[in-house]
């Protein structure tokens, strides 16, 4: 069989649902994005099984070297806060500031909504930081997994200043008429998903509102079981790892350095690509670069902050890469099989597809937002 007959059509559509529908029947993500994947090699290929394993070269050019690099140090660092005993410091002193679970609750969505720089960034930081004093007034790691990623994403997408902005300047085309950042800032006020998430979020910590499997997670937290089930399996670092000499510097600092560098190296990629001031410099960043520096700036800071004050040993932090990759083993594959999806849809011309679609019927132009939002 012939695989262009499947090319630029209808059956473009079919991986992506396919591993939508799975994802949602088996609440297994990796097995529903590799067969997503495998559905769109097989069409790509006209059902020829050799020919199939094309799958393997779209998954390796799909595939953003840059943003794996930035996961696995940023891993790195969650260790070291978590060894060097500074996210242990932070959670005793939160711990005398924060009062109640709902204002533990508070002041984790707080946190996610001033780390804007970058959603990856701002997950993995506010989940090490927060995770303490979440875990002292029995909120579940599903809830914090929970306000951690509604207030990720979607504070970066509506700020003008994060790697979401950067990314949006780049997909308008030069003879637009408008500038990506113009674009990105008119926009804000229309993007109903990100503002309605924040919303919710708000709304359920105030009233204390959960239902569904959260409830369950809530109540079983309320029991002392705060992952409900086989969550432990993902806290990297033993108790006795942990040093007794951390203190709150330990955490406060590295995020500090990390958030500053980020930020000065996102401004200063800007003007190496032209920009004459501040918001052009940022609109038009190499964000990928910017977070590896950052990382890399923040990882040997740590060296000099920790080693010398024996809060760790040298050969514990250098196992400490070993460590935060092995962290970040989960979200590295849900990573790659979901570029691979978009590069077997890219192969499939989905967006040819989706193209011709909309050009030739105004009903579906008119309908087409409505339905992307309700996805």
């Amino acid at each position: 069989m012939d695989g262009s007959i499947f090319i630029g059509t209808w059956w473009s559509l079919v991986p992506p649902l396919l591993a939508i529908v799975l994802a949602l029947v088996t609440k297994e993500v990796y097995s529903s994005l590799f067969i997503g994947v495998a559905m769109g090699a097989l069409l790509y290929t006209g059902f020829h099984p050799w020919n199939a394993f094309v799958a393997f070269d779209i998954m390796k050019n799909s595939m953003n070297l840059n943003i794996l690099i930035f996961d696995v140090l940023l891993g790195m660092i969650i260790v070291l806060m978590s060894k060097s005993g500074g996210s242990a410091a932070y959670g005793k002193w939160a711990g005398t500031k924060i009062k109640s679970k709902k204002s533990a609750m508070l002041a984790t969505t707080g946190l996610g909504v001033l780390i804007f720089v970058d959603d990856y960034f701002n997950c993995l930081t506010v989940g090490s930081v927060m995770r303490p004093v979440t875990d002292r007034f029995k909120v579940s790691r599903a809830k914090l997994a929970y306000i951690i990623d509604a207030t990720a994403a979607p504070v970066c997408i509506i700020a003008p200043i994060s790697s979401w902005a950067a990314a949006v300047n780049s997909y308008v085309p030069e003879d637009a008429g408008i500038s990506g950042f113009q674009l990105f800032l008119r926009t804000i006020p229309y993007n109903l998903y990100a503002i309605l998430t924040l919303l919710m979020v708000f709304t359920i910590i105030l009233t204390g509102l959960d239902f569904g499997l959260m409830k369950k997670h809530e109540k079983n937290a309320a029991n002392g079981d705060l992952f409900t089930s086989g969550g432990e399996e993902f806290d990297q670092v033993k108790e006795e790892e942990i040093s007794s000499n951390g203190k709150v510097i330990d955490l406060v600092l590295p995020v500090l350095v990390l958030i500053v560098t980020a930020i000065g190296a996102m401004i200063y990629t800007g003007f190496l690509g032209g920009a004459t001031d501040v918001v052009t410099a940022f609109a038009g960043c190499d964000a990928e670069t910017s977070l590896i520096f950052a990382t890399l700036i923040t990882v040997m800071f740590m060296l000099v902050l920790y080693l010398p004050r024996k809060v760790i040993t040298f050969k514990g932090f250098m196992d400490s890469f070993v460590e935060g990759f092995k962290m970040m083993i989960p979200a590295i594959g849900i990573l790659i099989f979901a570029w691979s999806l978009k590069g077997m849809g890219d192969a499939l011309e989905i967006a040819s597809f989706v193209e011709k679609l909309v050009g030739s019927n105004a009903s579906a132009s008119v309908l087409l937002p409505a339905i992307l939002f309700l996805v």
